[in-house]
């Protein structure tokens, strides 16, 4: 077959991917994109969408059961967890099929089948049909990642589940162990942890949460243990004995090894860079830990080839991987793109209370040898969150003492992934604390506790 010649290709039709296919496309390249299972990758069919259509089952479960305070009657409250599962795969299957309207809109020519990297400037795709040679002057790799599985944790879909399994559970667990405390651990215990289950949480680290700053990480254990989730840090699970309906997990805590019984378990001990057999390593490209490695334009030293997104350096979340995947295109059509800076990307975290945050936290802020100044708020004192019936929660501030430069923002409670935001545009404009402070906040909104933190780092706080 004839090889195709294009301007740009795009492999794997991601966040990443997708986005710099319609970027690449608007600024007048000609783009070819391929993807060997699903348009919108993992997020869009079997990450951040799905999993937050299924939460907010279980938060809407959550409130139904809160009805009498809100002067409401509801009665024999349940659910069907293969519906709450129907309505997850239906949002992911709308969001799919939109991808794919906006290929065709942006005349992005689609390859579905599995790419490898022959050469430099030349893409092979094993198609249903057999092979087609597709040929560009740049190549941007957006492969993602999976879940990284441990030896002897190896998820099995039936006893042992990776996130995967439990978008589409076989059964409703009822005593279940999820190892791994990041957002998508955590998200699922709480999903599962509201309709029932017996929750318990495995964590390495010495908190939940790691990423998080510290005093979120309390504020986030007291709440889930508060909700009837165990949480277990500074554990390790050491093996898993399985049987036709139980799986029995020797956990290591404080040098000693405890076994206990559960029916199901969920491992989400972090993922792998889907960066295998693609030929990347006989380019000369430079591989860590399975990620790429690449400089702050995602430049990997070849001449011409690109990786954005989870296959990359982190921090590995969608929003990073389509922002990676603009400023590639926009870099390949001879623009001249501001980097993307890791400390700018919020991460958000889905479980009730959520939690959400941006830049250092105190502890990474000190550690930098700044000299901080910190503000706190708590939910407690703001009139919306009452109004709300969500009084659990707290914002934090980071200021840099010497220029008041918001070093971070981190926060705990309801729709704080929505708030979040204000705190980013504030990083980005390089906001000082006294742009804040002079911001007028709307009331009542849960916003303004935005502004009162930033008041309590310089001791001028109102409602407290």
């Amino acid at each position: 077959m004839a090889s195709q010649t294009f301007d740009v290709i795009v492999i794997g039709a991601g966040p990443g991917g997708y986005v710099a296919a319609i970027r690449a496309s608007q600024l007048g390249l000609k783009v070819a994109i391929v993807e060997r299972e699903h348009m919108g990758g993992i997020c869009l069919n079997w990450g951040c969408i799905p999993t937050k259509a299924m939460l907010r089952s279980s938060e809407v479960f959550h409130l139904m059961h809160r009805a009498a305070e809100f002067g409401l009657k509801a009665e024999n409250i349940s659910y069907d967890l293969d519906a709450v599962v129907k309505r997850s795969r239906n949002v992911a299957k709308q969001l799919n099929s939109g991808v794919g309207h906006l290929m065709k809109k942006n005349k992005v020519t689609v390859v579905m089948g599995v790419a490898t990297i022959p050469a430099k400037g030349r893409v092979s795709v094993k198609t249903d049909k057999g092979t087609e040679d597709l040929t560009a002057k740049h190549i941007i790799l957006a492969t993602g990642a999976r879940a990284r599985e441990l030896p002897g944790l190896e998820a099995d879909g039936k006893r042992v589940w990776t996130y995967k399994h439990a978008l589409v559970p076989p059964h409703m667990p009822k005593k279940l162990l999820v190892i791994g405390s990041g957002a998508i651990g955590i998200e699922f215990a709480n999903f599962y942890s509201t309709l029932g289950a017996d929750t318990t949480v495995v964590e390495v680290m010495d908190r939940i949460l790691p990423v998080e700053d510290a005093e979120i990480s309390a504020f986030a254990k007291k709440s889930f243990e508060k909700q009837g989730m165990k949480i277990m840090v500074k554990a390790m699970v050491k093996k898993l004995d399985r049987t036709a309906d139980k799986v029995t997990a020797h956990i290591e805590v404080d040098g000693k090894i405890e076994t206990h019984d559960f029916d199901t378990v969920i491992s989400a001990v972090g993922i792998v860079a889907n960066t295998e057999n693609l030929g990347l390593e006989a380019l000369g490209v430079k591989i860590d830990r399975s990620f790429v490695v690449t400089d702050e334009y995602c430049r990997t030293g070849v001449e011409g080839l690109y990786v954005i997104g989870d296959a990359t350096n982190g921090p590995w979340l969608a929003h990073k991987a389509s922002h990676e995947g603009v400023m590639v295109a926009e870099l390949i059509a001879g623009g001249h793109p501001h980097p993307v800076k890791p400390e700018q990307i919020a991460g958000c975290t889905y479980c009730h209370p959520q939690v959400a945050s941006v830049g250092l936290t105190e502890a990474k802020a000190k550690e930098r040898g700044y000299q901080v100044k910190v503000g706190r708020f708590p939910f407690i004192g703001n009139g919306k969150a009452i109004a709300l019936g969500e009084p659990e929660g707290m914002i934090k501030t980071v200021f840099d003492a010497k220029t008041g430069e918001l070093l971070g923002a981190h926060m705990i409670g309801a729709e704080v992934t929505e708030l979040i935001q204000g705190y980013v545009i504030g990083q980005k404009l390089e906001t000082t604390e006294a742009d804040l402070m002079e911001t007028v906040f709307p009331h009542p909104t849960l916003s303004e506790m935005m502004h009162e933190s930033v008041l309590d780092a310089y001791g001028r706080v109102i409602h407290l």
